[in-house]
């Protein structure tokens, strides 16, 4: 993969001058916001081919390195290939889009590859309005007669015009060399009725050309029959050898025996015939010859195995053309190199760098998450319930943080008012035994501005019940001159109970994101498991082991868990934060508790200390009277020292 990238980076620094000289190129239709240049190098810096390939059909293998999928439409329904001049329009059909795994396979129509030379062409891509759509058969030339990409169903169905469909089909795999594929097993036969751009008469050029995959071999394994009565052409391997054989007044003249391919690798296998040789190319290389033109075919043809279904080949096929033409060695060198998906295939066609006409690009961030959108589109409806679950959470954790972050607003704006007012009253307590509730209340006066910030504060409200308990006490019905200790110890039982009624309220809610915390993961990863098994037991029951049949389905069951992380993460930090000010203003009011008692005690002296002389000393009404006089000047301060 690495050598991979190196080759690409040397080839495009390589390909920059040829694509810089061409950046003034016409733009071929604004209506298109982006295009991208591609250079086919058949000099000695890319790929050497032998001879001109001429007019070919080109693989153009889209990946998230080389081409930004958010450019396109969902389909890909809006690429147009246009030639280096920016005027030509260049036939295409698409084999597979895949917006989801980024991957796209696209099969482009470019006239006279030179054999020693650079050809060049545009993608455009990006079209935000209702275009004309392509013809995807028309990608294809007229000499070429049949296309099976094994990509739809498992009974090929010919992407040219001349519509030569299987009529029977076998087992389709997904994860083949260029897209989908079809698996041999041995006695796969895919029959082709006759047609008349089949047909061949004595002498007519034919080319014919496939990828295979081998896995085990046989003497005889018959890989394409063109048979009609003693007439006819067999492709196969023996024992692992190709050969291709000519059938003619039903003697059979095969070619020599060269080496065995090797197993599980992917081999291109070509028959070109013109009418005096008949060529067998290997991976783009001539294999072996006989000087015999091919005799004349009428009848059904054949591929995987023998007409009665016998001596298949076992293993994997892709990509198989059949043409009316003899395909020149250039052409089947290219076809070898280009759709190999090697390094030699990106040293052969290299990508340029997109350019923008106008607002249609769409920035990378964007392209990031429309991802989630097509992922979810994969989605089952047991993901939907945990995901469903998730967002409910999700809205009840926001709402209570924002219900808590207000709240913790006004009580800081609050106690901070409070801690003003207090001051003033801290240095004379009077206010609080006064016979008028409203004096306590107001602390002596505050203003109405003041009183509405101080409605939400917890020290303004700890302190108003200190305040009537004093009150209580002084001028109430058992109103004493002082206060004794158990007094002041029950006024702090109160305003204890105060705050922790205050504590109640500032934490009311809090449950709600704390089981966002613990529930969003748990929930998410449920609808994770929940959605891979049924995956697996999707694979499992239609046997479609590969990655293209089971990432949609586990990249959907992540977005559960995905989610359930959004539900997490952003309330576990609002939950702290949140925690943190609650705390803050817990201690505040601790404190205020504290320095309130403190106060009150100072202030009001205990019945001891308001009667300085004892009881015993009083024996006549002149020493009560004296007692009393003392009582008050006590009570005033005046006997205290300065």
């Amino acid at each position: 993969m690495h050598k991979s990238l190196l080759v690409l980076t040397l080839t495009a620094a390589l390909a920059a001058p040829a694509f810089a000289a061409d950046a003034d190129a016409p733009w071929w239709d604004k209506a298109w916001g982006s295009r991208k240049p591609f250079t086919i190098n058949t000099k000695a810096e890319g790929v050497t081919i032998p001879g001109a390939p001429g007019t070919s059909l080109v693989l153009v293998r889209l990946h998230a390195g080389n081409f930004n999928f958010g450019n396109a439409r969902e389909d890909g329904s809006d690429l147009r290939f246009v030639s280096a001049d920016g005027k030509t329009l260049l036939p295409h059909q698409i084999e597979r889009w895949d917006a989801l795994l980024n991957e796209a396979f696209v099969w482009v129509q470019v006239p006279e590859i030179a054999a020693d030379g650079e050809t060049k062409f545009w993608l455009y891509s990006g079209n935000a309005e209702d275009a004309e759509p392509v013809d995807p058969k028309t990608a294809y030339d007229d000499s070429t007669v049949l296309v099976y990409h094994f990509t739809n169903t498992p009974t090929p169905a010919d992407a040219t015009k001349n519509a030569n469909n299987a009529t029977t089909g076998g087992t389709l795999s997904e994860g083949a060399l260029i897209a989908g594929g079809l698996r041999l097993l041995g006695n796969t036969a895919i029959k082709v009725p006759a047609s008349e751009s089949l047909n061949r008469t004595a002498g007519e050029p034919f080319t014919f050309s496939a990828w295979l995959k081998p896995t085990t071999f046989a003497p005889r394994q018959v890989l394409l029959q063109m048979l009609d009565g003693g007439n006819g052409l067999e492709l196969g391997l023996a024992d692992g050898v190709p050969y291709a054989e000519i059938v003619d007044g039903g003697s059979r003249t095969r070619t020599p025996a060269g080496e065995p391919l090797a197993a599980n690798t992917w081999k291109h296998l070509a028959v070109a015939a013109d009418g005096s040789s008949t060529v067998l190319y290997i991976d783009g290389k001539e294999y072996a010859r006989l000087d015999r033109a091919l005799p004349a075919f009428a009848g059904e043809t054949t591929l995987g195995a023998a007409a009665d279904g016998s001596n298949g080949a076992v293993g994997e096929i892709d990509e198989v053309q059949i043409a009316s033409v003899a395909r020149p060695a250039g052409w089947v060198a290219f076809a070898a190199t280009n759709q190999s998906g090697t390094d030699a295939a990106t040293q052969l066609m290299a990508a340029g760098e997109d350019e923008g006409a106008g607002a249609t690009h769409k920035n990378e961030t964007l392209e990031h998450m429309m991802l989630f959108g097509d992922i979810a589109k994969n989605m089952m409806f047991d993901g939907w319930i945990a995901v469903g679950i998730c967002v409910v959470m999700m809205f009840a954790t926001w709402w209570v943080a924002i219900k808590k972050h207000i709240l913790l607003g006004k009580i800081k704006k609050g106690n901070d008012e409070f801690q003003r007012q207090w001051k003033k009253v801290a240095q004379d307590l009077t206010v609080l035994d006064h016979d008028d509730p409203e004096a306590a209340k107001t602390l002596g006066g505050a203003s109405k501005k003041a009183i509405k910030l101080m409605h939400d504060s917890p020290l303004y409200h700890v302190y108003h019940i200190g305040a009537e308990e004093i009150r209580h006490r002084l001028t109430g019905p058992k109103k004493t001159d002082g206060l004794s200790a158990r007094s002041i110890q029950a006024i702090r039982a109160s305003l204890d109970a105060g705050m922790v009624h205050e504590q109640h309220r500032l934490t009311n809610g809090l449950v709600y994101i704390t089981i966002g915390i613990a529930g969003g993961p748990y929930v998410g990863l449920l609808g994770t498991v929940v959605g891979v098994m049924i995956t697996f037991a999707l694979v499992a029951k239609y046997g479609e082991v590969d990655v293209n049949a089971i990432a949609p389905g586990i990249a959907s069951a992540l977005l559960a868990t995905t989610v359930g992380l959004l539900v997490a993460i952003p309330a576990l930090f609002i939950y702290s934060f949140l925690n943190t000010r609650i705390k803050e203003a817990t201690s505040a009011m601790q404190v205020f508790i504290d320095e309130f008692i403190a106060k009150v005690a100072e202030f009001y002296p205990t019945p001891a200390d308001i009667v300085p002389v004892p009881l015993r000393q009083i024996r006549t009404p002149e020493d009560a009277v004296r007692q009393e006089e003392k009582v008050r000047e006590h009570a005033a301060g005046k006997d205290l020292p300065n």
